[in-house]
């Protein structure tokens, strides 16, 4: 490790004042002198704490309500001189100008304010000019200055001052917080401007991921991975009660579980193994729920991973803790089924907060990204009022419950999708599948003699209607489906000659990730 370059000079000018007072007193007990700015400044000096206002060096007021206070040749001059270059420090000296050793800044809380949902005028006066203006010039002479952007770092501020100062090697660190720290900035900024533009969709995509955690590999063990954070909210943010590791498929499969689930008003639990459902279901308590979700394929279910969107009750616990299961993600756990369920040393328990619905989604694709919004349970046609009933009687209130369960269930299954359900629970699912026909049979083996009497829903038009009569055969009673084909009349007839319901909703829900 490399000489501890000495702090003789500091500048701070801090939004956020936690711990400020600590960390100055180290300072000065080390015989530094602070420079600060405004009601830096005066927390500092109301402290008894020595320190000379940016003003009385630059000679230049605070003006504008503070919006100029840094930005001035004086301060800039005194971080971006390269104290191993003797014509920057003849050039300053020339001028009366002091270097800088270290800047400690952090920024106006934009972010948070706009989040809070300020008005257009509050955010644009939290969009901060001098202080990533000082960061980032510090950062770039990071061969002279030590900078310090976040709170996080303040322990490891009085540990270094407390040594001597900082290391080559640790000043480099912080610089390179510094530009992640400005660049997650500025996004946060032009993303919100962006959402202002009159464009329905983005111009510009800007996100910053941070690794949370390593992973013990990918989707297979040759494969090196990790997860990264991009938000405040989801599956990257859920605490992990109990149990091994997260791998990458246990997240990829407890995400998909989890949105299963919350699509659903009702207490309601989704069994996802490999992306795809194989059991989900609505019920009058989340035991219930559970139960049903199960018994749709417990052949399936074993090594799944489950979503409940509520509490996790004992009832459940208990049931649940009789089957191997990967993970459990559910928004909280009654302490007596976290006891049950502790015993299961196999499995993973996670506890996540419903994620705030998002507006778009993101799709990797070679040399790019795709966009698109988020397919919501909203669209035009997920409301049975809008639905046009094509062939057969108009159905009672319980089988349309079931039209409906099955209509919002389908959106979790990998197209081409069939799901057939009964009193609020799949009882076959069909997925994945090249043609809609081997969807159709693979849901009707699953149910196998559920079948009869049970609904079916379909993500996509039948295109013929040879998927329509496999589950015509199976006796199913009623189907929803987005209607549209070329042959819609031959679906329409093929359904009217069997006497079912057939209704047409005019929109689709096609999955292919």
């Amino acid at each position: 490790m490399s000489e501890r370059k000495k702090v003789r000079r500091a500048l701070i000018s801090v939004y956020d004042k936690n711990r400020l007072e600590e960390i100055a007193k180290s300072l000065s007990a080390a015989g530094v002198e602070i420079l600060s700015t405004g009601s830096t400044a005066k927390t500092l000096a109301a402290a008894g704490i020595a320190v000379t206002e940016v003003s009385e060096v630059t000679g230049f007021p605070e003006i504008m309500g503070g919006r100029v206070k840094t930005l001035h040749p004086t301060i800039h001059s005194g971080i971006l001189a390269d104290q191993n270059n003797a014509k920057h420090m003849e050039a300053i000296k020339e001028l009366g100008i002091e270097p800088f050793d270290l800047i400690i800044i952090n920024l106006y809380p934009f972010a948070e304010t706009i989040a809070s949902g300020a008005s257009f005028s509050e955010c644009i006066e939290q969009i901060d000019i001098g202080g990533p203006s000082m960061l980032r010039g510090a950062a770039k002479n990071h061969g002279s200055v030590a900078v310090i952007s976040k709170t996080s770092q303040y322990d490891q501020l009085i540990t270094s001052i407390a040594a001597g100062g900082f290391t080559a090697e640790e000043r480099q660190q912080l610089a390179l917080e510094v530009f992640r720290t400005t660049a997650e900035y500025d996004l946060t900024i032009a993303n919100w401007l962006g959402q202002k533009s009159p464009s329905e969709l983005p111009q510009w995509l800007g996100k910053i991921f941070t690794q949370e955690n390593t992973l013990r590999y990918g989707e297979n063990p040759h494969q090196s991975a990790a997860i990264y954070r991009g938000g405040s909210d989801g599956i990257v943010q859920s605490k992990q009660l109990h149990g091994k590791e997260m791998s990458f498929n246990n997240y990829t499969d407890a995400d998909a579980a989890w949105r299963a689930a919350f699509d659903q008003a009702e207490p309601c639990v989704a069994i996802i193994k490999h992306a795809n459902p194989c059991g989900i279901a609505v019920g009058k308590d989340i035991a219930t729920a559970y139960s049903k979700a199960h018994q749709c394929d417990p052949v399936s279910a074993f090594g799944g991973v489950v979503a409940a969107n509520r509490i996790v009750t004992t009832q459940m616990a208990q049931a649940l803790s009789e089957v191997f299961t990967e993970v459990l993600i559910a928004p909280g756990y009654e302490s007596a089924a976290l006891d049950i369920l502790m015993q299961k040393s196999s499995i993973r328990i996670l506890e996540c907060a419903p994620a705030v619905a998002s507006t778009y989604e993101l799709r990797p694709v070679s040399g790019g990204m795709l966009l698109q919004e988020v397919d919501a349970i909203n669209a035009p046609g997920d409301s049975s009022s809008t639905w046009k009933l094509v062939a057969g009687a108009q159905v009672n209130a319980e089988t349309m419950n079931d039209l409906e369960f099955a209509w919002s269930a389908i959106r979790s299954v990998k197209s081409n999708a069939i799901l057939l359900a009964k009193n609020g629970a799949s009882v076959g699912v069909g997925m994945g599948q090249v043609n809609r026909v081997d969807s159709a049979e693979l849901a009707v083996k699953r149910a196998g003699d559920r079948a009869a009497g049970s609904v079916a829903s379909s993500d996509a038009f039948f295109p013929f209607a040879d998927g329509l009569q496999i589950l015509i055969d199976a006796g199913i009673t009623a189907v929803v489906s987005p209607g549209g084909s070329v042959r819609d009349e031959e679906v329409i007839t093929a359904a009217r000659d069997a006497g079912i319901s057939l209704y047409f909703t005019g929109t689709r829900h096609f999955s292919h990730a």
